[in-house]
């Protein structure tokens, strides 16, 4: 079964629980009457609420999420957490409230006993790096289920629990959805999830109440310096994921430089991986051979344990991460040579990465690729993947976020300029910002380049890919970097349905390709 739609999964047979009982384990203060009381389920979002849910408000940029409490209670909440300010704004509705200092920071453990996840769970794994989480953990999610586990998947592009999947709309759900996702797992018997941790859901406290078992540290690059004031503090929010109170064992990369820094920093028992020679890895990762259907690498470790397989994608840093994903697999207490043999009777690793170098075109005419990177490292390590198969010219396409990361713009445009021939500046999900101010920093970079490449400014993504396929011959390859797996474009707000993907196939169509 599958949803295009982003939607919240809970357990559809919620077990009650006394409201009276949170308060006394927890030893929180209530207001109101709380005889009789059950929860059997806690959301953030009015939107979200069902029959039975505890509504937390908290203090948002703007306004009180207390504000909602009689919404909320019309919706079918039977009480409301929140903080000392947020009681007196929710006194009206005349709900029993539960009073916490911090609603936010409390909302990972007490989700955790709503919905039961810390009494026993599945084997939780964790994934977080700048650029590779989502494919890394496709990549885990396959390997899991081609050795016999039903397995259950949160990233940036779907949530998956066994055959169900929906689209995501965050790239690591708020704590009270995580909890609940990881109670229908439960339900549907998962025996193994794997969920990409951004640091935002570090910083946010999302993850609050989980112990993964085993976390990965992919690599560091220049991303979300809206979010933290510089990489130190980028840092040092995916630093709080290698903590004891967060997870047991870590598997770090060591193709960056920031991978040493987490090795020395990290307060959990960590293996180290590397795909680019570092000598002081304890596993290495070879590549074989590479041919647009696959890519073959040879994994090494200690005691010269190894094995050699393949991955259905094209590039390095795919080789790379399935590598740390099979690693994660050994350190969860999974056999190499049982993982060796189940990939080799299988001809390698299953697993399909939507929107992640995703080839939409076919056997005749130029190769498009759709990708999701959208930082200047991933604009470098995807380019590499590309050219490897591109006989001809390189076209690229791509756009920036509106309302995201500025500072990074002028580097995008610089790399995506030297390493294409020919490049299309194009709009990608401006927001509330000017889409025109975009493109001009793009341009700015471009300019920049040492062999600046032939550019175009098409604000249209709809026309863009259909300028490059103009522009494109047997043997060219046309990379469309940004809208990945997405399913819509966000213009002031807006989000209005749009599939690069779809729509490269249907410019594909018109040009006469296949």
């Amino acid at each position: 079964m599958s949803s295009g739609e982003a939607s919240i999964l809970r357990p559809e047979h919620p077990s009650p629980r006394a409201l009276a009982a949170l308060v006394a384990d927890f030893g929180l203060e209530s207001r109101g009457s709380l005889e009789g009381v059950e929860v059997t389920g806690i959301t953030l979002s009015t939107a979200n609420l069902q029959p039975g849910d505890l509504y937390v408000g908290v203090q948002g940029a703007a306004r009180h999420g207390a504000i909602f409490a009689e919404q909320a209670k019309q919706g079918g909440a039977v009480a409301v957490l929140t903080d000392a300010s947020g009681a007196e704004l929710a006194q009206a509705s005349g709900l029993p409230i539960v009073i916490v200092e911090s609603p936010r920071e409390a909302l990972g453990v007490l989700s955790a006993w709503v919905y039961r996840t810390a009494e026993s769970g599945p084997l939780l794994f964790g994934i977080t790096g700048t650029n590779g989480k989502t494919s890394a953990s496709y990549l885990l999610h396959g390997i899991l289920k081609q050795l016999g586990l039903v397995s259950g998947l949160s990233t940036t592009a779907e949530r998956q629990v066994a055959d169900l999947t929906v689209t995501s709309s965050l790239t690591t759900p708020e704590a009270t959805e995580i909890h609940g996702l990881l109670a229908r797992m439960r339900e549907s018997e998962v025996r193994a999830v794997t969920l990409e941790v951004s640091a935002q859901a570090l910083s946010r406290n999302r993850v609050d109440g989980l112990i993964f078992d085993v976390v990965a540290f992919l690599n560091l690059s220049h991303d979300h310096l809206d979010d933290y004031a510089t990489m130190d503090d980028y840092f040092a929010a995916k630093l709080a994921l290698f903590d004891p109170d967060r997870a047991r064992r870590g598997v770090v990369s060591l193709d960056t430089p920031w991978g040493e820094r987490m090795v020395h920093a990290s307060r959990i028992p960590v293996t180290t991986i590397s795909s680019s020679g570092s000598a002081g890895a304890a596993w290495r990762v070879t590549l074989l051979d590479q041919r647009v259907e696959s890519t073959t690498f040879e994994l090494v470790g200690p005691e010269g344990r190894s094995l050699v397989t393949s991955v259905p994608v094209i590039g390095r840093h795919m080789a790379a991460n399935a590598a740390l994903a099979i690693v994660m697999l050994v350190e969860a207490g999974f056999e190499l040579e049982a993982i060796a043999h189940v990939l080799d009777q299988d001809g390698g690793i299953r697993a399909y990465l939507p929107g992640r170098i995703e080839r939409v075109s076919g056997n005749s005419g130029p190769a498009v690729y759709v990708d999701y990177g959208h930082s200047p490292d991933a604009f470098v390590t995807t380019i590499e993947a590309v050219r490897q198969f591109t006989d001809g010219h390189l076209i690229m396409i791509f756009g920036a976020d509106g309302d995201r990361d500025a500072s990074k713009r002028v580097e995008m445009g610089r790399i995506g300029s030297e390493g294409s021939d020919v490049l299309v500046i194009t709009d990608y999900n401006p927001r509330f910002e000017d889409p025109a101010s975009i493109r001009a920093a793009l341009l700015a970079g471009a300019a920049t380049a040492e062999h600046p490449a032939q550019v175009h400014e098409i604000a249209s993504q709809s026309q863009a890919i259909r300028a490059a396929l103009a522009l494109a011959r047997p043997g060219d390859s046309v990379l469309w970097a940004g809208p990945g797996h997405e399913d819509h474009v966000d213009i002031h707000g807006e989000k209005i349905p749009y599939s690069a993907r779809d729509d490269a196939r249907a410019a594909l169509r018109e040009a006469g390709w296949s």
